[in-house]
């Protein structure tokens, strides 16, 4: 919300010597946030005066229209001014920068010679002075403004300062000159005389006009409807200049009389209003509520299709204004419009906020009618704009139609010491009956120890005692309340699950990867690029009410769409070797749509209600997911490059799971997103927790990864809960070792780690490890054969192992291998 400061000083004797900063900081202290002060015309240097246009020359000798123009802008001063805009004619009054003036941006006026004429001067715009944004024509001043040479500056509302203020969702009241000014009032301990109670003075309805009336058949989206009815209006008529200047200073664009007068009282009482052509409407106007379906076009062009839950404003003709939000196109005023009637009415607020969401539409109306408007305020203006289009429009007042629903007031009940138990300092009652007052409450005993608290109309969000509270302590000033720390409490360290994830996570980082933090949304067209297919358990997951992006409506049933997003990011910008990770939650499966009785709010719920809360939502583990692009290893005097592959990935999680101290096991596997012949699946006590390889190769070309690329994706959550709480030392034997290595030639389609099991399961308690060092296809090997070499390690915790021992382990391992595998010694 823009508030000029000269408006505010209409409403409260501001001291002359405040600036717009000074009252900007008063503001800041009692909860108003105020982002900037800023000066109207800034950068305005020298003299602006009023000219008169007493000559126009036009000039077609050049490419563009050009006018070479006599302005007056003294008694017997004259100047010779070149022109290209059109909108002006001999005898209008315009502002002028005489030479030597300097406009915004430094832009300093001079004579010079152009168009082969002396150019004294320059016949300024909204926008050349830093008033507007409109440049579509120079500013053309109404006649009787002032006098050719009087000082343009004040005129215009140069050197006005105007506080831009964000205005939080429970303070709609502040949207508006009138709720700002009650602040400023508040804040110096000024008199305020509230202009919307004063009801603007009307002439009486002339008699034999007929007027528009006006109907509620939806008392609970609109408890007050009024409408007032004004003919032979002058559709022509201007807008004066001080209007246009503060629809202007306030962020808005003026359109024409009756548009402007209803922004204008809107800025300055915060009632939306809306006019509409008499002549357009048929029958009684009435809030009611949409028919399923039912079509609507809006003031924006914008054909909409309604609910049964969308308040609208209708005729017999059909819906002419969606409530609160924004008006019909089929009923607006136009430039032959000579009967108006005035809407102003009051809306439930969440009615008008889940209307605005739904057809994503933002008006000024509706910011306003969404955070609550003071329900008592529609007739007062009504009536002032009723006066100001009598004023400026001329035309017959024929009177007002209204509708009302009875109202129940709010009472709070507040203890007179509660506002000093919150704020841990002394707040005597009587400060509390008076803040409280100053407001604008009222209080039917102030000297009760309970306070039975009427908030006014103007404030909806004063609901509680906290809210009472809040409003005492703030006027009081927050900087004005005790400090005190709490003591902090024992800490209990880090849970288990907290020590894994923050051990993986080191892990990883000393391994050469990257932490990524990727938003948890994901779309349609990412799964789709991960080669999922229609029944895949990741496709099921919840989708928001109200995403940032109709993109990525669902929550994340898997980390990989952000990590290959991620790499994608850094391959495009020339940065193809990475190696990223990511640890978070992914949500799997849907959000019950049946909601049971919701839990009070005075304590902890029951664990009965708890576990029924808990089930309405998807599960929500935390995993673990890694990729791998380009180089792994650098080229260097120790060897050429590395390449990433699928072998990194699974290393990677067996790294994962021996820092955790779970146990696991990485046999062939086969996953959508990944290479149907370079995946492992990671089992853990017989159920697959993730995968870990090459991507596919489709996968890559859809995501426009570098070849090749590795990826590995586990359950965290899964390998924590099988992480033992202490690792045990590893045991360091003192006994000689025994090396053997052997060669066992098995078929291709047998994998090396069903040969080392084979192996390690037949040698015994005696072999201390064993690892694959070589696998060989070849001319030496049978077509359809591989050969697989192992390392043995056995040893004896007590004693030196004979020959005899090592070589019946040794053959023991081998006829294991033969017996489950099919090996064969090479």
């Amino acid at each position: 919300m823009r508030a000029p400061m000269s408006w505010l000083r209409e409403f409260v004797a501001i001291p002359a010597d405040q600036t717009g900063r000074d009252v900007a900081e008063r503001l800041i202290s009692a909860g108003l946030e105020v982002e900037t002060v800023e000066t109207t015309g800034e950068g305005v240097i020298g003299d602006l005066v009023v000219g008169r246009v007493n000559r126009i020359e036009e000039l077609t000798e050049f490419k563009k229209p050009i006018r070479w123009c006599q302005v007056q802008i003294g008694p017997d001063t004259v100047n010779g001014i070149i022109c290209g805009a059109r909108n002006f004619v001999e005898g209008d009054l315009v502002v002028v920068a005489v030479p030597g003036t300097e406009l915004p941006g430094g832009f300093r006026i001079s004579a010079r010679e152009t168009y082969g004429k002396t150019s004294n001067g320059m016949i300024c715009s909204e926008r050349e002075l830093g008033l507007g944004d409109n440049h579509d024509g120079i500013m053309v001043l109404p006649e009787g403004t002032a006098e050719p040479g009087a000082d343009a500056k004040p005129i215009i509302g140069i050197g006005d300062e105007i506080l831009d203020i964000a205005v939080t969702p429970d303070r709609g009241y502040a949207l508006s000159i009138r709720g700002i000014a009650r602040e400023v009032a508040i804040a110096y301990g000024l008199a305020f005389e509230d202009p919307g109670t004063a009801l603007a003075d009307l002439p009486a309805p002339v008699a034999g006009h007929a007027l528009q009336e006006c109907a509620t058949e939806a008392p609970t989206g609109c408890d007050l409807f009024t409408m007032r009815t004004i003919v032979g209006f002058d559709p022509q008529a201007p807008s004066p200049l001080w209007m246009q200047r503060r629809l202007v200073a306030c962020g808005m664009r003026p359109v024409s009389l009756a548009v402007d007068v209803t922004n204008y009282v809107m800025l300055e009482l915060g009632q939306p209003l809306h006019a509409y052509d008499m002549g357009k409407l048929k029958g009684v106007v009435r809030a009611d509520w949409a028919r399923a379906g039912e079509p609507f076009e809006s003031l924006d062009h914008v054909q909409r299709t309604l609910r049964t839950d969308d308040l609208v404003i209708r005729d017999d003709t059909g819906v002419i204004g969606l409530a609160g939000v924004i008006g019909g196109l089929h009923s607006e005023i136009d430039d032959d419009t000579t009967a108006i009637a005035l809407e102003a009415a009051h809306f439930i607020p969440q009615v008008v906020a889940r209307a605005g969401r739904r057809h994503k539409v933002s008006t000024e109306a509706g910011r306003r009618n969404e955070r609550g408007v003071d329900r008592d305020l529609a007739p007062y203006a009504s009536a002032r704009a009723a006066a100001l289009l009598l004023q400026f429009g001329g035309g017959d007042y024929a009177g007002m139609t209204a509708v009302e629903t009875p109202e129940e007031p709010v009472v709070i009940t507040l203890p007179a010491s509660h506002p000093e138990d919150v704020a841990g300092m002394d707040i005597p009652a009587v400060m509390v009956v008076r803040i409280l007052q100053v407001i604008g409450c009222t209080i039917a005993d102030q000297a009760a120890d309970v306070l039975n608290v009427t908030p006014p109309s103007w404030r909806p969000d004063l609901t509680d005692p906290a809210d009472l509270v809040e409003e005492v302590l703030r006027i009081i000033g927050y900087d004005a309340l005790p400090s005190t720390l709490p003591t902090a409490p024992l800490g209990r360290g880090l849970t288990a699950p907290q020590r894994i994830r923050r051990r993986v996570g080191m892990a990883l980082a000393s391994r050469g990867f990257v932490e990524v933090l990727s938003y948890p949304f994901v779309g349609v067209a990412e799964l789709d690029a991960l080669q999922l297919p229609s029944d895949d358990p990741r496709r099921v997951a919840p989708r928001l009410a109200n995403p940032l992006s109709e993109e990525q409506p669902s929550l994340r049933a898997t980390l990989l769409p952000g990590l290959v997003a991620a790499a994608r990011r850094n391959a495009s910008r020339g940065h193809a070797d990475v190696a990223l990770f990511e640890v978070g939650r992914v949500f799997q499966g849907d959000v019950a749509h049946e909601s049971g009785e919701r839990p009070g709010v005075h304590g902890r719920p029951q664990d009965d209600e708890w576990e029924s809360l808990n089930g309405l939502l998807p599960r929500q583990p935390h995993h673990v997911a890694g990729i791998l692009a380009g180089t792994r290893e650098p080229q260097g005097w120790w060897g050429p490059a590395r390449a990433a592959s699928w072998s990194d990935a699974i290393e990677v999680v067996r790294v994962l799971a021996d820092v955790a101290g779970a146990r696991i096991e990485v046999t062939p596997g086969a996953d959508p997103a990944f290479h149907p012949g370079r995946c492992a699946s990671i089992t853990l006590d017989g159920s697959v927790i993730g995968h870990a390889g090459e991507l596919h190769p489709r996968v890559i070309e859809a995501t426009g990864l570098p070849e090749r690329t590795a990826a590995f994706e586990v359950d965290l959550d899964a390998i924590a809960d099988a992480a033992v709480p202490i690792r045990p030392a590893p045991a360091i034997g003192t006994q000689p070792v025994a090396k053997e290595d052997l060669a066992l030639v098995v078929d291709v389609t047998v994998s090396a780690e069903d040969v080392r099991a084979a192996l390690a399961e037949g040698a015994g308690e005696l072999l201390e490890s064993v690892r694959l060092f070589d696998v060989y296809t070849g001319s030496q090997v049978p077509e359809g054969k591989k050969s697989l070499a192992f390392a043995l390690r056995f040893r004896a915790p007590d004693r030196t192992l004979s020959a005899d021992e090592t070589a019946a382990a040794r053959q023991a391992a081998i006829t294991a291998a033969q017996q489950r595998c099919g090996a064969t010694l090479r």
